[in-house]
C-alpha cells in the first residue's frame, strides 16, 4: 500500500503545474481510479486541505495518504507529491541563472499562463459541482446555494475589501447553515 501511494502521488507531483488546484482534478481520478475514494470523501478532503495552511494539493495527498495508511502512508504520500517539484526546482535552478534572460524562456512562461488557468477553472467547476452531476443535481438548490456563497465571496473581498481569511470562514459558516 506505501508503495501505491508513493507512486500514484509521485505521478501526481510530476505533472502539478499551476500549483494544486489546478491538479485536485488529476487527484482525484488518480484516488478514484485506486478505489481508495469516493467523490463526496474527496471534496471534504479538498475543503479541508485548503483551508489548512500550505498547498491544497500536498495537504489532499496527506490526507488521502494518512486515510490509506495511516502515519506512514500520510508521510510517504506526502513526500511522493513534493519530491518531483524539489528535484525539478533544484536542476532549474542550476541552469536558469544562466537562462533567464532569453526570449524563448520567456516565452515558455507566458506560454503555459492559459493552460494553468485553463486547469484551475477546470478544477473548481470538478470539484464544485462533481458530485451533483453524477447524482443528476446539478440544477438543484445546492447548486443556487454554492453559487450564492461564491458570489458573496466576491462581493466581499472585492467590493467591501475584507481579509481572504475572514471571507474563508465566513463562507464556512454558510456552507453549514445553508447545507
Amino acid at each position: 500500500m506505501l508503495w501505491e501511494l508513493f507512486i500514484v502521488f509521485f505521478r501526481v507531483g510530476c505533472l502539478a503545474f499551476g500549483g494544486g488546484y489546478a491538479i485536485m482534478s488529476l487527484i482525484q481520478r488518480e484516488t478514484a481510479g485506486m478505489g481508495w475514494i469516493g467523490i463526496e470523501q474527496f471534496q471534504e478532503i479538498g475543503a479541508l486541505s485548503g483551508m489548512a495552511p500550505g498547498s491544497i494539493a500536498t495537504n489532499s495527498a496527506t490526507l488521502i495518504g494518512y486515510e490509506q495508511g495511516g502515519l506512514a502512508g500520510a508521510i510517504v504520500a506526502t513526500t511522493g507529491m513534493i519530491l518531483p517539484s524539489l528535484i525539478l526546482v533544484v536542476l532549474l535552478a542550476a541552469f536558469f541563472i544562466r537562462l533567464h534572460d532569453r526570449l524563448s524562456v520567456r516565452s515558455a512562461f507566458y506560454g503555459l499562463r492559459p493552460i494553468i488557468t485553463a486547469l484551475i477553472v477546470y478544477a473548481a467547476i470538478s470539484f464544485g459541482f462533481g458530485g451533483q452531476a453524477e447524482s443528476g443535481g446539478l440544477f438543484g438548490w445546492e447548486t443556487l446555494g454554492m453559487l450564492l456563497i461564491c458570489g458573496g465571496c466576491l462581493l466581499a473581498i472585492v467590493k467591501y475589501k475584507l481579509h481572504p481569511l475572514v471571507v474563508l470562514l465566513l463562507s464556512a459558516v454558510a456552507g453549514i447553515v445553508i447545507f
